[in-house]
This record gives C-alpha cells, sequence and structure tokens, in this order.
C-alpha cells in the first residue's frame, strides 16, 4: 500500500472491527518516503473511520492504537474482508483518506496520504502467505505483501 520499510509481521487481535487474531503487517514511512497511500486490494470498501489521537512516533507498538489514524475495510473476493490503517507519527499532522463505504475500488490506486512520518498497517486473515519481511523496502502498488494460501488438500 505505501513506499516504506516492513517494521511488523505478526499474529495481533485487531479489536476495532474484526474483534478476532489477524496477521498483522506494518509498514513504516520515513520522512524522505512518498507518502501516497494506495488500496492494498480490489474489492467494495465495507467500512471507513477517522480517529483523532495522540501523535506517537509512527514506529511504537501503541500507535496503532493510540495515534491519529483511518481504518479502511474492503471486502475482497480473495481474501474476505482485510483492513488498512493509515497512522500519523510524530512529525505528521494531517491524514487524507479518500475511501468511502460502498464504493468498489481498484489494487494500487490511491486511497489517501499522510504527511512525513507515519506507518501503514494491514490486517490479513492468519493463512495468508506473507511474501515480505522483516526490514524489507517495499514499494507501493508494486510490492507483494502477501498472497492466498490456495492449497485444496488434493493433488
Amino acid at each position: 500500500p505505501v513506499d516504506g520499510k516492513v517494521v511488523v509481521i505478526e499474529r495481533v487481535m485487531e479489536t476495532e472491527y474484526f474483534k478476532e487474531e489477524r496477521l498483522q503487517i506494518s509498514i513504516f514511512m520515513s520522512p524522505v518516503n512518498v507518502h501516497v497511500t494506495r488500496y492494498p486490494a480490489s474489492g467494495v470498501i465495507k467500512y471507513s473511520k477517522y480517529h483523532p489521537g495522540k501523535y506517537l512516533v509512527a514506529w511504537h507498538p501503541k500507535s496503532s492504537e493510540e495515534n491519529e489514524r483511518t481504518t479502511v475495510v474492503i471486502r475482497t473476493p480473495k481474501f474476505g474482508d482485510i483492513l488498512y490503517r493509515q497512522i500519523a507519527g510524530a512529525m505528521a499532522r494531517r491524514i487524507v483518506n479518500y475511501a468511502e463505504e460502498g464504493e468498489s475500488v481498484q489494487q494500487g490506486e490511491e486511497s489517501g496520504f499522510i504527511k512525513f512520518g507515519s506507518r501503514v498497517d494491514v490486517f490479513l486473515p492468519l493463512d495468508a502467505l506473507v511474501a515480505v519481511k522483516l526490514n524489507q523496502k517495499v514499494k507501493g502498488a508494486i510490492t507483494c505483501l502477501a498472497s492466498l494460501n490456495t492449497y485444496d488438500g488434493e493433488g
């Protein structure tokens, strides 16, 4: 969804929308990265909400829950519902989110932007196959974060 560095890959309890364990992949954008946010998958926007909050440094573990942020859920044909979160950092003071509930979106299209140091969290199903590593540099609309486990037990 963004240019930056992968700083978190872990199972977490997502408490805002899913209220269950999910696989979280977090990408930190330094002040020198491009801060355009892109839709991480194609589908229909099911949920879009802005949350005012603090401005902890974006790599801080609590920034996902306490900082100014937006939460967006996309219903995808392959993964089902996935959630991504734009998170303001210590220097970021403005988040722009284009996602509107009911809207159809395409993977890689611009979904908003965040000014200066910030972070994006993506919450995937637990059986997603992670395609990135910690500290890996990623490019928005280019780097694949994960794929779907399509093994059906036959063959």
